[in-house]
């Protein structure tokens, strides 16, 4: 039986392309909303060198409203066939919904990505059946609310408790654990300085022996760190935390902007694995 984690396996940090096929995603809305607009740019993204194309139906940027089932499902389900009619790139599907998941699974797609970790009804069953990777991330609240003055006595204690919480879940439902990624959520009912906190603590989630998704492309606290730059103006402070998450130990970043990224994360990963066999510095 093929093992549906094995893109997954091993030691090299990946690089997943952010592919929304929505009208409001936060950075680049409408841009792909359209079949063959999402397909140019999963070309462009594959032709980069990404390894996961992580395809989306539904904003999930604060303040942004719900989206019915079939409108999801219209949305992602020709893209995922479109792209794995000629490529072999791992896809994922970035959704709560579990009939999302089912008819994204159908049409091609390797790995469920879930802002909600399978808390929706059916979700965790629906994971379980497929049999595929699931990233599940922490999320304080819903998109529409999330940003709403958000609090915590202790943001990297209760964020990785609620990590734990959901893996423990998951695996009581049958997943195996090398299924598995956890994502802190970076901008998912947090403030600038709950994140810096989080993004000091990757190391700490590293611990929990599962692999890390860190996604923080063109969001808001580099926005907010670079004077309010608007998003077209997040590139560099983009790149620079995705190669510093690789540093502290994520093993997937999430990004719009694959190619320099992409640079990126090599240069770091070469300077990590340098004397590697000689007592080299490892994080």
């Amino acid at each position: 039986m093929t093992d549906r984690s094995a893109f997954l396996q091993g030691d090299r940090p990946l690089v997943m392309g952010v592919l929304n096929v929505t009208p409001d995603s936060f950075s680049d809305g409408g841009r792909f909303l359209s079949p063959a607009a999402a397909r140019e740019q999963a070309r462009r993204m594959i032709a980069e060198g990404a390894d996961i194309i992580d395809v989306g139906g539904e904003s999930t940027r604060p303040g942004a409203a719900p989206v019915g089932v079939e409108e999801e499902l219209d949305r992602v389900v020709p893209v995922i066939e479109a792209i794995r009619a000629e490529s072999d790139v791992p896809v994922s599907v970035d959704t709560s919904k579990p009939e999302v998941m089912t008819a994204a699974c159908a049409a091609g797609a390797d790995m469920i990505n879930d802002v909600r970790a399978l808390r929706e009804p059916g979700a965790l069953e629906t994971a379980a059946r497929l049999g595929r990777p699931v990233c599940l991330m922490h999320m304080r609240g819903e998109p529409r609310t999330m940003q709403a003055a958000p609090r915590y006595d202790d943001v990297v204690a209760e964020v990785e408790d609620f990590l734990r919480v959901r893996v423990a879940a998951a695996e009581a439902a049958g997943l195996p654990r090398r299924h598995l990624v956890i994502d802190p959520g970076f901008g998912f009912g947090k403030t600038l300085e709950h994140n810096l906190l989080l993004f000091q603590a990757l190391p700490r989630l590293r611990r929990m022996g599962l692999a890390v998704l860190v996604g923080v492309s063109r969001k808001s606290m580099i926005g907010t760190i670079l004077d309010q730059r608007p998003p077209p103006g997040r590139l560099h402070g983009s790149v620079a935390l995705a190669g510093l998450a690789v540093w502290l130990g994520a093993r997937i970043v999430r990004v719009h902007d694959v190619g320099a990224t992409r640079d990126a994360v090599r240069v770091v990963q070469a300077v990590r694995e340098a004397g590697a066999g000689e007592g080299g510095m490892h994080t």
